[in-house]
Order: C-alpha cells, then sequence, then structure tokens
C-alpha cells in the first residue's frame, strides 16, 4: 500500500511538471534530493555504527542480560505468559534498552527474534497474534524514549543550532505515548 502511494507522488508530482513545463524543476528536485538523501545515509551510518557496537559490547559484557533481570517487575506485569527464563524475554530487553536510548534501527534485529520467540509460545490459532505480541508491539509503537538519537542526529544533520533542545518534549511525549498505550493494551488483554 505505502508503495503505491508513494509511487502515486511520485508519478503525479512528475506528470505535474511535465503539464506546467517546469521539469528543470523537477530535475533539480530529484538530483538535490538523491544528494541530500546520499549526505543523510552516510551521517546516519556513523551514528548507527557506534551505538550498534556500543549494544553489542554491552551484550558480550552481560550488561543485557543485567538489565532483563532488573527488568523483571516490568516483564512480569507486561508479559505475564513468556516464562521467566525464556530468551523472548533477553530479546524483549535488548529491544527496550535500545529503544530506551532512541535507537530504533538498532532495536530491530532484537525485535525481530523477540517475536520470533513469542510465535514459538503463541498458542493462538496461526496468524493470530497472542497477548504478548500484542503488547510488544504496542510498546514498540509507542516508542519510550529518553534521548532520541536520529532526531538529534537529524538535526545536528540539517544545521541545527542547539540539535538536544527537544530532549525534554521527546521524553515527555514518548512517556505519555507509552503510558497510554500500555493502559489500553493491557484494558484489552484476554479480549478478542
Amino acid at each position: 500500500m505505502l508503495n503505491g502511494i508513494w509511487g502515486f507522488f511520485l508519478i503525479g508530482g512528475i506528470l505535474t511538471g511535465a503539464f506546467l513545463g517546469r521539469m528543470d524543476m523537477v530535475t533539480g528536485a530529484i538530483l538535490s534530493g538523491g544528494r541530500s538523501a546520499v549526505e543523510l545515509a552516510l551521517a546516519m551510518a556513523g551514528v548507527i555504527s557506534v551505538w550498534s557496537g556500543v549494544l553489542k559490547i554491552a551484550e558480550r559484557g552481560g550488561m543485557i542480560d543485567r538489565l532483563a533481570a532488573r527488568l523483571t517487575p516490568l516483564m512480569d506485569f507486561l508479559f505475564p505468559s513468556v516464562p521467566r527464563l525464556h530468551p523472548a524475554r533477553k530479546y524483549i530487553a535488548t529491544n527496550f534498552v535500545a529503544n530506551f536510548l532512541g535507537l530504533g534501527w538498532a532495536a530491530t534485529p532484537a525485535g525481530l527474534m523477540a517475536m520470533k520467540e513469542l510465535q514459538r509460545l503463541n498458542r493462538e490459532e496461526r496468524g493470530r497474534a497472542s497477548g504478548a505480541m500484542c503488547m510488544f508491539l504496542t510498546v514498540n509503537m509507542t516508542s519510550l524514549q529518553l534521548v532520541t538519537m536520529n532526531i538529534l542526529a537529524y538535526r545536528m544533520e540539517y544545521g541545527s543550532q542547539n540539535p538536544a533542545e527537544i530532549i525534554g518534549v521527546g521524553i515527555a511525549a514518548t512517556m505519555l505515548t507509552t503510558l497510554v498505550g500500555t493502559l489500553a493494551a493491557k484494558a484489552l488483554e484476554g479480549r478478542g
């Protein structure tokens, strides 16, 4: 669906430019947009590399296991159907920690592994998500973050005078969305 929407906008823009006789603007936008995309990708690659490395060091050093242990009360509340020593909990904890630090792209592999492990525990019919899977997706989509690293990197890349000025608002917004999302998921748990 999203590919169709983007395709519609792309073709619509080109046809509008051709119809209005402004293909020079379309060509200029394509070239400058491509250049900007490559520059941003290179800037983000550096940020991603550093923080993915930090997460890998934390995992190998046992920090993720210790954080997962400290998250046990929260995990018990959010995922009562997932046994305490199940591998899904480690992946969920890794995902939560990476998201909390604003490293959504570094959280993705752990999130995929968590969903795979949650599917192994899934007692529901094939193709239907369990309560634990729904809760995990809810917390992920509400994106509780302490520091929004990607937004800071974008703001720095585009020349913001004070890229960190959004941290307070970001924390408040993500706390509110996570709280509302979690409470809604808990209220709807077991229905369906």
